[in-house]
């Protein structure tokens, strides 16, 4: 029997799905599983380390504010700056915020015992998606009123008048629909396959080197766990990045309210 027959005939998957979370005990409510505990934990971390870093500063920074201070420098200058212009440091607590709770939620999915990216779970993307939605459209309507926000992003200027008749809804349906649907899956989508991809792999090691072990099936069991080991760092280069992304578009669309030419 060849080792794919293994798989195919022999193989029944240990414990529950790795994107099914019951609730953390029995008698608890629905929603508190580990995806939330990990969310809640992330963020109280995020707010201790930025404690630490920021509560009591000194002029020569040494520890915790020098890695805060390299952590505020990155996310200013490579996301909003370029993006926000002079509004940036108005900007920065939520960009901030968003950019380190994302990134540490993402790298819970490498971490042992936790393995779980937060964000491998639609609705935390989505929370973050609707909340940087509503302050674009709230910022359009205040800077360039109810009709001018409205006519910015439909009808963008400079065009022959009868192609707005086929951009407009285009534009309407990009801004306000498409942007921040693509804005929550990215992140999600990248998160969930990731997360399955290492399982996969991690999975094959231990089965053909543990639990069925074969003369043929341990070639796999050893190419199951260098996968894994490489594509553990490649992972964590997709978790930093999508976190990146993430708030570069919260960026850029809070600036495209704040600055309607740009």
């Amino acid at each position: 029997m060849t080792p794919l027959m293994l798989v195919a005939d022999d193989f029944t998957a240990p414990g529950p799905s790795i994107f099914d979370f019951p609730p953390l005990y029995e008698g608890a409510p629905s929603w508190l599983t580990k995806p939330v505990l990990m969310a809640l934990f992330g963020a109280i971390v995020v707010c201790a380390l930025a404690w630490s870093a920021f509560a009591n500063p000194k002029l020569v920074p040494r520890g915790m504010q020098n890695l805060g201070e390299m952590g505020y420098q990155f996310v200013r200058d490579q996301v909003a700056r370029p993006f926000l212009g002079k509004d940036a440091e108005r900007w920065m607590p939520l960009l901030l915020s968003v950019f380190f709770l994302i990134l540490l939620w993402n790298f819970f999915g490498v971490v042992p015992l936790i393995q779980i990216p937060v964000a491998s779970h639609i609705a935390f993307p989505i929370v973050f998606a609707v909340t940087i939605y509503v302050i674009k459209v709230y910022l359009g309507i205040k800077h360039q009123g109810l009709g001018g926000y409205f006519k910015n992003m439909m009808f963008p200027p400079g065009l022959p008048k009868p192609i707005y008749v086929l951009l407009a809804p285009i534009e309407f349906l990009s801004n306000l629909i498409i942007a921040p649907f693509t804005h929550a899956v990215r992140l999600f989508a990248n998160m969930f396959a990731g997360h399955l991809i290492l399982a996969f792999f991690s999975m094959v090691g231990f089965w053909f080197l543990f639990e069925k072990p074969t003369p043929l099936g341990a070639g796999l069991g050893v190419v199951g766990v260098i996968m894994t080991i490489a594509m553990t760092g490649f992972e964590m280069f997709i978790e930093f990045l999508q976190a990146f992304l993430f708030t570069m578009l919260a960026a850029m669309y809070i600036g495209g309210s704040l600055h309607a030419d740009h």
